[in-house]
């Protein structure tokens, strides 16, 4: 007899006759995948195919390093590049990416070397490497007139991309609540943050990074940990989420990467338009010694400050960014 106090299942029918299903030669066809031997091989699919589109791909680097990106939009449209944040990956692009896809733009965003869905690599987790990563994937793709823009140690990548690689492919460039010039504080630079608070994120993240980006996340990143204002679950838990994503030794490695790499010499080769947005309530990259100090080194660039903005502004002002990213890259 049926138990009158089981639950209804989710499904209709069972797991094994949905894979019966989907395993029959039509949908098998639907799918683009043949029914006979060759159907437990891995699908190649060509991104140029007429009616195919694919979501995500990969590359390999030169040396050897695999990087997955995603690739939005119609193929057709004016290249935009968006590099993530630490210890993030392409994943936290998603609402810029969607929007400027949406509006007809080729949007490109990948996992960096030792984040996300990238490989993990022991060694060359630093900013030379990624922006030669950044170069091997433009490279790859064939890409050109592209407005490249880099969130938080994602502007540090773009900015040595520059510097390493120059804007021959560059039409405008974008620095988000960005690292550059330089975060840790020395002599020259006095209005950053001491050594120190880089050593505890290393030592913190050695001791538990697990719960180091719970903290991030519902504390400073965001702004959660101001006075009146409500914490969303879902932004910390994706943050949280993209970081254990990352390989611990790639995102300890990072630590340093992102806030004693000197970007001066970069910037100072930025001959393209710029947008520089930032917050004024930034409490991981504090405005005064990025944003405005950027602005100093490209006088030509546009600085935008977003009043009581937090430095995770790409979602706590999303629809603000949105609007700016989609004017200045149409512009």
């Amino acid at each position: 007899m049926k138990d009158a106090s089981a639950k209804p299942s989710l499904f209709p029918i069972s797991r094994r006759d949905l894979l019966s299903i989907i395993g029959t030669a039509p949908a098998l066809a639907a799918l683009g995948i043949s029914a006979g031997p060759a159907a437990a091989q891995t699908t190649q699919i060509n991104p140029n195919s007429t009616g195919v589109k694919t979501m995500a791909s990969t590359i390999t680097t030169r040396d050897g390093v695999e990087i997955y990106y995603k690739d939005w939009g119609p193929k057709s449209g004016r290249p935009v590049i968006l590099s993530h944040g630490w210890p993030l990956n392409s994943d936290s692009w998603e609402a810029q990416a969607f929007h400027l896809a949406q509006n007809g733009f080729r949007v490109i965003t990948h996992d960096r070397r030792g984040h996300g869905r990238s490989s993990q690599p022991w060694d060359g987790n630093d900013m030379n490497h990624y922006a030669d990563d950044l170069s091997d994937l433009i490279e790859a793709l064939d890409l050109r007139d592209i407005f490249l823009a880099g969130f938080s140690t994602g502007g540090g990548e773009i900015a040595r991309y520059i510097g390493r690689h120059g804007t021959g492919r560059i039409a405008k460039a974008g620095l988000i609540s960005a690292v550059p010039p330089l975060m840790v504080k020395t002599d020259n630079n006095p209005d950053g943050l001491p050594k120190e608070v880089f050593d505890g994120i290393q030592d913190a993240s050695l001791a538990d990074r697990s719960q180091l980006y719970k903290d991030i996340a519902s504390g400073p990143f965001f702004g959660f940990n101001r006075p009146g204002v409500k914490a969303s679950q879902g932004m910390i838990d994706s943050f949280w989420l993209q970081g254990m994503m990352a390989g611990h030794k790639n995102a300890y490695d990072s630590i340093v990467a992102f806030s004693q790499t000197d970007f001066t010499e970069d910037l100072k080769k930025f001959d393209v338009p710029t947008l520089i947005v930032h917050g004024d309530d930034d409490q991981i990259v504090p405005i005064d010694a990025s944003g405005r100090a950027s602005k100093r080194l490209i006088p030509h660039a546009e600085l935008k400050v977003y009043a009581g903005a937090p430095h995770g502004l790409a979602d706590t002002h999303k629809d603000q960014l949105n609007a700016d990213l989609l004017a200045f890259a149409g512009a």
